[in-house]
């Protein structure tokens, strides 16, 4: 299907191209792209040759995700916001005509505390983030998808090894990445009538900020409150996996995947 130009200067956002290759690319949506695992991913999609929007708060460090390639898109979106999301989608469509394969990456560490010190307000943020903003994401992607159907297209969000051991003092991060399982079973089973398929990536230490901030290269907190310094490994090999997972053919589809640095304390925590 031909992808459909909208206006390169509409409510501001760049548009980096003139025109597609005769043979148009596959569409992603990449939420979180400006960092970590988001950014590895993106770089991923673009070397691949697909056609990717990156969305996150900033505008600066999309851009420099995006590094002027001719297939990449930057759009600042906020994805706790419902108009922003559904400004998000309407744009991808507008501009590209489909929509392929949406990761949704964007999230949030929350607050760090026991149960009883974590506020209401901390607790809503999270949840904001790291599960309202999968759901409406998804939800918007769901709609374009569907129009698409037989062809459909493919979902995978980013959960955490929190989704399944949670880490001491996490209990809003390991709540909502908990639920964002239950989502992601939710969309693969609501996707079967059209032809969308959804999995999920629950990644362990890999080598970005976030391992930073929860201090895994000085010593990660345990369950038996002693500190251990964690391995961690490249956050291209995540990216190479997202890809993977991507570019399985329409019949086929891995429902989780579990990676872990080589000797993280997953299995056994404290």
């Amino acid at each position: 299907m031909p992808a459909k130009m909208g206006n390169a200067n509409q409510k501001g956002h760049r548009n980096v191209m003139n025109e597609l290759p005769i043979e148009s690319p596959r569409i992603a949506v990449i939420t979180g792209a400006g960092s970590g695992i988001g950014k590895a991913v993106a770089h991923a999609f673009l070397d691949a040759g697909w056609a990717v929007t990156l969305a996150g708060r900033r505008r600066e460090p999309l851009e420099a995700t995006a590094q002027g390639r001719e297939l990449a898109d930057v759009l600042p979106t906020d994805i706790s916001r419902p108009d922003d999301v559904a400004h998000l989608f309407a744009h991808v469509h507008q501009r590209w005509g489909r929509l392929d394969f949406l990761f949704n990456n964007a999230g949030t560490i929350g607050p760090a505390g026991a149960v009883d010190e974590i506020s209401p307000e901390e607790w809503t943020s999270t949840v904001a983030i790291n599960l309202t903003g999968s759901f409406l994401c998804a939800a918007e992607a769901f709609r374009i998808m569907k129009q698409q159907d037989p062809q459909g297209g493919r979902i995978i969000n980013n959960g955490s090894i929190a989704a399944h051991s949670p880490r001491p003092r996490s209990a809003a991060y390991t709540a909502t990445k908990h639920a964002v399982t239950g989502l992601t079973k939710s969309i693969e089973l609501d996707g079967r009538a059209y032809g969308i398929t959804c999995g999920q990536i629950d990644i362990g230490n890999t080598s970005t900020g976030l391992m930073t901030t929860l201090g895994v290269g000085e010593g990660a907190l345990q369950a038996d409150g002693s500190r251990r310094m964690e391995p961690t490994f490249p956050v291209e090999e995540a990216a190479r996996t997202v890809l993977y997972m991507a570019q399985l053919p329409p019949s086929a589809n891995i429902g989780t995947v579990v990676m872990t640095a080589s000797g993280m304390p997953f299995i056994g925590r404290g």
